[in-house]
Parts: structure tokens; sequence; C-alpha cells
């Protein structure tokens, strides 16, 4: 117990301290868990110290396809067929097939090679979704092609490791008299009970070929019909409980079950459990699924990232570095190719491209179980196995770096984009509307409908194409440039909306605008507070936050459900909205750039100045309207 509980503490008390670091520095928790492990692997020598630690932190993995399953119809799967076949087994067939050809040249026998090239063609499921999910690009094309090769890859896994008994040199299969055979790897497993040791159960043991597959298809069908038939009924008679913590029990008994369930027909734990996520997934159920396993989910997975962190032998790898290194990154290489390749055939944008390229460059977690696999059925040599085990380490500890490098790559695509051609601009109007999300589509409309033409600038090209489309006509170009501004008629305009998402672009196209201009209207749209102090200093006439008038509005809501008429409602939004304005433009006297709101003394006696003020004034509206009831 002490021993465990000494354990538990350092994992815990790494992983507090590195992994915020990470996250500070824009590396992402991913790599925060990798160098938590490798910190405390050889430092505290606890690599390996724990064989079971890595099998239970595998269960966030499971966890995390289960809560993919249930984000993801049956009909929407369905819909991923082409990129699940034509691009995740095209990745599969690619990569295996380079990187067994070039361990063949190293001096790999053809059996090996092809065991390699089978570990190698897999990625890690859990690095990739947990990162795309971090940086929300789960819903980009990029992220949506790699989540389908992550898929195949996963399911691929079935096929291999039948796959993988058939590479080795001596096939002591022998067909028994009752028609059952038994192989290698059977006899491995009466061995090692006649030793004591513990196996795992199998319901497909010695059973012959056609009665392992029916057994398999069995176990998948109820899986499937527990999900559509049993599941509802069972949750309803927890809910009657009324006893929270059961549906947390419940929904780590899904996960737990399906996988023991996969793991006796020799099938992938994390495929099971995200079938059983796909059954569910248009349940009523489906949220309070979620909630109860992601806590769950967000613990295992960093354990299992600490776990791969800490497995990596320094020591080894400091022993012969050039090979260990230049092997990871060979292998990298060869599968960052061919999916570049295959993002250029299925016509991947730049962006998307590079994340799909970069994304699934390393070895994956699978990778782990068919090394290990191949280990015991004798196709690879001990030594091999330990230096490939490094390499698939090392992969997925660089893969964090690449997914910067990702985000550079995609910044660069931007501005490239940015410094396309811009527009002829054919027609000025007397309003210029600088961006065109939300904000900027809402005041054009507006704007327009009321009769007054506007000049419409925005630096995404599909966001102008798409306005077209609509009849709405934009020109494409960067706002912020000084040439677009002057084509787009600054000098005769009268009013400019600056409605872009960037603070920064926002603050500094109003102070070019006012220099320029001093004599034109500037309506600004601000992030928040201090970002309304900043655009009254850059010479902004109308700054409109982003949510006050909604707030305010909704809170009118409030008002109008807890007793107040309408006109009286609208009466106290008015005062708000009249003294709320007023208290900004007095903060933005004593506002100093650079210095925190709550760091500034003067600011700080202001405010509560003011919030005084504005209790007052609400006080009073409030006595007004009950004096006017009664009169």
């Amino acid at each position: 117990m002490d021993t465990f509980l000494f354990q538990a503490t350092i994992y815990l008390a790494t992983t507090v301290i590195a992994v915020p670091i990470a996250a500070r520095l824009g590396l992402g928790s991913v790599l925060g868990y990798l160098l938590a492990g490798l910190l405390i692997g050889p430092i505290l020598g606890l690599v390996g110290a724990n064989a079971d630690l890595q099998h239970f932190a595998e269960f966030g993995v499971v966890m995390m396809l289960f809560l993919i399953g249930l984000e993801l119809e049956p009909r929407a799967l369905w819909d991923m067929r082409t990129k699940l076949i034509g691009l995740g087994v095209s990745q599969i067939v690619l990569t295996m097939a380079l990187i067994a050809g070039g361990a063949m040249l190293l001096g790999q026998p053809p059996a090996a090679a092809l065991a390699i090239g089978m570990i190698f063609a897999l990625s890690s499921t859990a690095i990739v979704l947990q990162t795309l999910s971090e940086k929300g690009l789960m819903q980009t094309a990029g992220g949506r092609s790699a989540f389908s090769v992550l898929l195949s890859q996963d399911i691929a896994v079935i096929p291999m490791l039948i796959v993988l008994p058939l590479l080795q040199g001596e096939m002591r299969t022998v067909f028994n008299p009752d028609g059952s055979v038994s192989r290698p790897i059977d006899q491995a497993v009466h061995a090692a009970e006649d030793h004591g040791h513990d196996v795992a159960l199998s319901l497909i043991e010695g059973l012959p070929g056609w009665g392992a597959m029916l057994v398999t298809l069995a176990v998948i069908a109820a899986v499937i019909l527990i999900g559509v038939y049993l599941i509802r009924p069972l949750f309803h008679f927890i809910h009657a409980t009324r006893l929270s913590e059961l549906y947390t029990a419940f929904a780590l008994l899904i996960v737990v079950g399906v996988a023991f369930l996969m793991t006796l027909v020799g099938l992938s734990p994390a495929l099971g459990s995200f079938l059983a996520g796909v059954v569910l997934a248009n349940s009523e159920l489906r949220h309070e699924l979620e909630s109860s396993i992601e806590p769950f989910k967000g613990m295992l997975l960093g354990l299992f990232f600490i776990t791969v962190g800490a497995g990596i032998d320094i020591g080894l790898v400091l022993g012969q570095p050039f090979l260990l290194l230049g092997l990871t990154l060979a292998v990298m290489a060869i599968k960052g190719l061919v999916l570049f390749g295959l993002g250029r055939l299925f016509r991947l944008k730049t962006r998307d491209q590079w994340l799909f390229t970069l994304g699934l460059a390393q070895a994956g977690e699978f990778g782990f179980v068919l090394l290990s696999f191949s280990a015991q059925q004798g196709v690879l040599a001990p030594q091999t196995s330990q230096n490939l085990l490094m390499v698939i380490a090392l992969s997925m500890l660089l893969t964090p770096l690449f997914f910067l490098a990702q985000d550079y790559l995609s910044k660069r695509g931007r501005e490239a984009e940015v410094q396309h051609t811009p527009d002829e601009i054919g027609a000025e109007g007397p309003i210029i509307i600088a961006g065109m999300g939300r904000f900027g589509q809402a005041v054009n409309r507006m704007v327009q409908m009321a009769g007054f033409r506007t000049t419409v600038l925005d630096n995404n090209l599909a966001t102008i194409q798409l306005m077209r489309k609509f009849g709405y006509k934009g020109f494409f170009g960067d706002p912020t440039r000084p040439e677009v501004l002057r084509a787009a008629g600054l000098k005769e305009a009268r009013v400019l909306v600056v409605a872009m998402d960037g603070r920064d672009d926002v603050t500094r196209l109003v102070a070019f605008a006012r220099r320029e201009r001093p004599d034109l209207h500037i309506v600004a749209r601000a992030r928040d507070r201090v970002h309304v102090y900043q655009l009254y200093r850059a010479g902004a006439n109308d700054i409109v936050r982003e949510m006050f008038d909604s707030s305010l509005r909704a809170g009118r809501y409030v008002l109008e459900n807890m007793g107040l008429t309408d006109f009286e409602a609208a009466e106290m939004e008015r005062t708000y909205f009249q003294y709320d304005r007023a208290a900004v433009l007095a903060l933005a006297e004593v506002w100093k750039p650079g210095v925190p709101v709550d760091q500034n003394p003067d600011y700080v006696a202001r405010t509560h100045e003011l919030n005084a003020e504005l209790e007052s004034a609400l006080l009073k509206q409030f006595a007004e309207n009950e004096k006017r009831k009664t009169d």
C-alpha cells in the first residue's frame, strides 16, 4: 500500500506541475503528460515498475472511443464510408508496403518486415483525437479526414492480429481429432496455465475457424442488441432510485462490460466501445452517459500518456541516438509522404492537408499491442522489438511538436491567402463595412434594406463567394491594408463599420481610419470593456460590445417574467443602458494601457462610485414604477 500511495502521489504531482506548464507554453496537454512520464520514469525508476498500470491506463482510449461513438449516428458513419474505405484503407496499405520495403532493405526477413509495416501503419488515436478536440479542429475537413483514417486503422487491427501468427517461421498447427485447431498461441496459453500464471479468458480457444467466426459475430450482435433493447430499460430502472452515483456506475458498466466481451473473442476493446457508442448515439441517454464518462476518460487518458512517456528508456536512446531517432524520423517521413499524397488526391485544402499529414505521421498505441503480439509469436527478434518499442514511443513524443508545426504552417497559409490579389472595387458607397461575420452581415442587411449602398470588405474569400450566392455583393481584400481601404472609398465615405473578429486588427483599423479621416464617423465592434477603452483611445465614435445589447434584452425578459409590465421592464433596460454607457466613458478616462484594471487604484475607486450611482438610478426607476401603479 505504501508503494502504491507513493507512486500515485508522484504521478499526480508531476501531472499537476508539468501539464499546466506545457499548456501555458502553447505545447498542449498531451506533450505535458508525455513529459511528465518522461520525467518520473527514468529519474524515479518507475519505468515498467507497474505493468498493470498501463493496461489500466489504456481504458482511457477505450472510453474516448465510446464518447466518440456517442457523437456519431449510424447514418453519419455510413456517410463516411468513402473516406473509411478509400482514404483509410489506402493509407494502411501504402504505408505497410513502403515501411515493409524499407525494413527489408535494412536486412529484415520478409515476415518480420511485413509485421513492422503493420505496426507502423497505425497512428495514435488517443493523441490525435485529444489534440484535435483541444484545438477545436475536429469539425474541419482535415480533422474529419484524420478521424476517418484513425477509425479505419482501429478496425484494421482485427485482421492484423489474425495475420500475425501466420508470419512466424514454424507453424506447428495441429488438427485435433474433434476437428478443432491448436495453434502455437494456444500452446503458449496452456503453458502459462501450467506455470500458474493468469491468462485471459477466451470464447474461441480451440474452436475451428468457422466456429470462432460465428462466436465473434454473435458477440458483436449481442453488443448491438443490448444497446438497442436492454440498456434503456435498465437506465429507467436505475433512474427510479434517484441516486446520481448509479448513473456513473451504469455508464462504467457499459464500457467495461463491452470491453470484456470484445476481449473474449480476441477483438479490440476500443473498437467494441466505439460500436456501443454508435448504437447509443440516438438514444435519450446520450448526454447523461457522456457526462458520467468524461471525467474518467480525461484522467485515464492522461495516465495513458504518462505511461507512454515513462516507457521511454532514456539510457537506450542515448546509447544509440542516431539509430533510434533516425528510424523514428524515417517512419514519420514515410507516413507523412503517404498522407500528403492522399490529401492531394482527396483534394484537401492546404491547411487541412497539413493537419492531416502532420497529425497522423506518428505510430500509435495499437502499435504496442501488435509489437507485443509479434514478439510473442516469434515474428520479431527481442532486440528488434526493443528498438521498435522506442521508435513508437519517440514518434508519439514528437507528435505534439508536429502539431505546433501545423499551427505555424496554418498561420502562414492564412497570411498567404490574405496576400491574394484583392478584388477590383468598382462601386463605392457612403458606408464601408469591414468584416462579414455574423455581426457584419446583420448590419449590412439592415442598412441595405433601408435603401443605403454599402461597400463590404472581408479577407475570407469563401465568405465573399457565399455572400454573392445569396445576392449580397462584397469584395475580397484585407481591410487593415491602407491601399484596400482607400480603394473602397475611404476618402468619400461617411460611415465606417469595423466588424472584424481580431481585436488588434479592429483597433489598428480604427486608428488608421481616424488619422486618414478625422471627420469620418466610425462604428466599431468591441470584444469587452477593455477593448472599448482601446477603441475609445483609437478614435471610434460608436462602440458596440458584442454581447451587451443581447444581454440587456435577456435581462428585460427576466424582469417581465418576474411581474414587471413590458413598459416597466423596458424603462429599467433603458436606464441601465444609459448609465452603463456613461460609466464606460467615465472609466475610459482613468483606464491605463498595459495596466490590469484590478491593479489600477483610480479605476477601482471610480468603478465603486459608478456602481453606486447605477444602483441608485435603478432603485429610483423601480420606485417610480411602483408609484405609477398606485396612481
